[in-house]
């Protein structure tokens, strides 16, 4: 399957450099190209991409406010979206990421990064630049408030999310669990729906911040 894919940002050196680069990998197409927030969800309303790269500075509106309507439940313009920024701020990532983005990439992180990036959030997985998941992590360990939380987790939910807070796909949750991918998918989606996480990053996030991330923890 193809993966469609809009390019949003107001340089045009960077749109056309992100372009080449995913035109060098067989299962990726760039559909189209925005130059500010407002064009690129006018965008996505008629091309419908899969997901959107968004870089967070751009007239208009900007792509932190582009990955909340896009990724808002029950949008009806809704589409995956990697953030791309030059500046490495921390409240950046919290936004984006608050936000429902499946990814959080810096420009200079490189060209496979951000072709992995593009197919870990068709996926249903998240990639964030490595740099800036250490120092969240880190600060995200230093926490240990319950938040709220509908349901409990059963032991095998909470088993599944320490594996997503060590960064592994569902084929490999699948594989240290003996369980399908399939049956994975399906575990995050109850997961997701008991801790009022948008995505894996926000289950990942859960993970750090109570403690649970270690299996049998």
């Amino acid at each position: 399957m193809t993966i469609r894919v809009l390019i949003a940002d107001d340089q045009e050196q960077v749109r056309s450099g992100f372009r080449t680069i995913l035109g060098t990998a067989p299962d990726i197409e760039v559909v189209g190209q925005a130059t500010d927030g407002v064009e690129a969800l006018d965008l996505t309303r008629r091309l419908r991409p899969d997901v959107v790269i968004a870089d967070i500075r751009m007239p208009r509106m900007d792509g932190l406010e582009l990955t909340r309507i896009l990724c808002s439940p029950g949008t009806q313009v809704g589409a995956r979206v990697v953030v791309v920024t030059t500046y490495d701020l921390d409240t950046y990532v919290h936004t984006a990421l608050r936000h429902g983005a499946c990814g959080f990439l810096l420009k200079h992180s490189g060209a496979g990064l951000l072709i992995e990036a593009v197919r870990a959030a068709m996926a249903g997985d998240a990639l964030i630049s490595p740099s800036v998941t250490v120092r969240l992590l880190r600060e995200l360990s230093g926490r240990h408030e319950e938040p709220g939380q509908a349901q409990p987790l059963t032991d095998r939910e909470l088993d599944i999310v320490a594996l997503v807070a060590d960064g592994r796909t569902n084929a490999e949750i699948g594989a240290e669990l003996y369980i399908t991918a399939g049956t994975v998918k399906t575990h995050l989606a109850h997961i997701q729906r008991k801790l009022g996480a948008r995505n894996r990053v926000g289950i990942a996030a859960w993970a750090w911040e109570t403690g649970h991330r270690q299996l049998g923890h």
